[in-house]
């Protein structure tokens, strides 16, 4: 089972709360996000969301490897910029600024360790909806195998980010049902979508993210525009079809 976790962010803002651990590792990374430059306001922006207890270190490998193609997708222009929020321990979660670059995200990615403690989705979820006031937020990103809360807050809390038209989507290694019906519900709520991966299929879980980032840069015309298969899969989910 996973361990539960909470985000936190860099400068102190009220929507996610102060880590409890003042590691040396969160240092660098808040001390790496303020350093950070982020590209143009009509850039997409994208919240890249993972679950960093002990159980997900071999996907937090996959996921640093794999970001990459969300900025492959969109070119080199500075049409995305993604914020990279992390959840571990115990009550400790952080968000970085807004990054417009792979090397920049994949920097701040392997700065970090994971480690044991309960999933904070909530708070990933609140963060979204407090970020979205101070400007557009596209889509967000979930990556996780676990679910340990209130179901009910959770599709609240979706609910919200649907009225805002902020789509999650989640990502979902192993089977665990309780994940599986919690995800599921979360994406319909949030109008976004859900996807089932394991550590053999990293390519299709690059695609259908490099899918996610040319939707947070265009919407479904960019899809459609694009035409790839993983985009029309990405087009059935969005529209209700699957």
């Amino acid at each position: 089972m996973s361990e539960k976790k909470t985000p936190v962010r860099p400068e102190s803002r009220a929507d996610i709360a102060k880590p409890r651990s003042d590691t040396a590792a969160v240092e660098a990374f808040v001390r790496q996000a303020r350093a950070m430059a982020v590209r143009g306001e009509g850039a997409g922006r994208l919240i890249l969301a993972l679950d960093a207890t002990m159980s997900r270190q071999p996907t937090w490998d996959l996921a640093c490897e794999i970001q990459a193609s969300m900025f492959d997708a969109v070119g080199r222009a500075g049409a995305l910029n993604v914020q990279l929020v992390y959840y571990r321990g115990f009550g400790e979660c952080a968000a970085s600024r807004f990054v417009a670059d792979t090397e920049a995200l994949k920097r701040l990615m392997t700065r970090i360790d994971c480690r044991g403690g309960q999933t904070q989705i909530g708070k990933v979820l609140s963060h979204a909806l407090k970020e979205s006031g101070r400007g557009k937020v596209n889509a967000l990103v979930f990556i996780g195998d676990a679910m340990e809360e209130d179901v009910d807050l959770l599709a609240e809390k979706a609910g919200e980010l649907g009225l805002k038209n902020i789509p999650v989507f989640l990502f979902q290694e192993g089977t665990n049902p309780v994940a599986t019906n919690a995800f599921r519900e979360i994406a319909r709520l949030s109008r976004g979508a859900w996807f089932r991966f394991d550590r053999s299929s990293a390519d299709t879980l690059a695609k259908l993210l490099s899918s996610v980032a040319v939707f947070a840069t265009g919407g479904l015309p960019a899809l459609e525009k694009r035409g790839r298969p993983e985009d029309r899969l990405m087009i059935e989910h969005l529209s209700g079809r699957r």
